[in-house]
């Protein structure tokens, strides 16, 4: 495992220190600094079918690929927690703009809810889905929250604050109220639609959506 260290309060850097061959990637912009012994290359991981699968969920086509030795840092674009997530041969989905970095042992792929969600119902959600084994860094805008959903337990998150879940969830997004909702709930789009999932399993939430953020600046600078 790649040793690192998560730095500062609310605005965190990942301090990545990589050994002789090891390797990660990460989002493209996300790297603060490296030591110019750290490579630095771009490349589809994956292959060509699995980085255009990711473009569907909004994701970047190519991946920075950094390889040791030295040190690296990232960070989050906004004020928030980075949340280190260990795999060990399963998986975890998550909303593409909320992921960091992860060992290059890590596949990277998209999966897509299924369009009939059995007793859930809602529409398709386009959603990252990282599996096998070691560590996937994401980061959570705000800060981080965290239900462990019980067998059969059953939450409704607005759609913006999801950041990811354990594969395997039955999920799928709902629309709620009509017109009236959608004029009422102005530019942060709060509560037209909810993503439905259903434990076992764990669910990771931001404290704060890009939409309260952006919303929230736009009407300090009346633009």
């Amino acid at each position: 495992m790649i040793n690192y260290t998560i730095s500062g309060n609310d605005m965190q850097v990942l301090i990545l220190n990589l050994q002789g061959g090891d390797k990660i990637y990460a989002e493209p912009g996300h790297v603060v600094y490296k030591d110019v012994s750290v490579k630095l290359d771009m490349k589809a991981k994956g292959g060509i079918l699995k980085s255009i699968s990711r473009s569907l969920t909004g994701s970047d086509f190519f991946v920075a690929e950094l390889e040791g030795p030295g040190v690296s840092t990232m960070s989050g674009f906004m004020p928030g927690k980075i949340i280190p997530l260990e795999l060990n041969n399963n998986s975890i989905l998550v909303e593409h703009t909320s992921f960091l970095a992860a060992e290059e042992s890590v596949e990277y792929g998209a999966s897509l809810a299924r369009l009939s969600a059995g007793i859930l119902g809602g529409e398709g959600l386009f959603m990252a889905r990282f599996s096998g084994i070691g560590m996937v860094w994401l980061h959570a805008i705000g800060g981080l929250v965290q239900l462990n959903l019980a067998e059969g337990q059953e939450v409704q998150i607005e759609a913006s604050h999801l950041l990811a879940f354990d594969e395997g969830m039955q999920y799928g997004i709902t629309r709620v109220g009509g017109l009236k909702t959608m004029i009422l709930s102005g530019l942060e789009g709060e509560g037209l639609f909810f993503v439905n999932i259903k434990g076992p399993g764990r669910v990771f939430m931001h404290a704060v959506s890009r939409l309260q953020l952006a919303a929230s600046l736009l009407k300090v600078l009346k633009v």
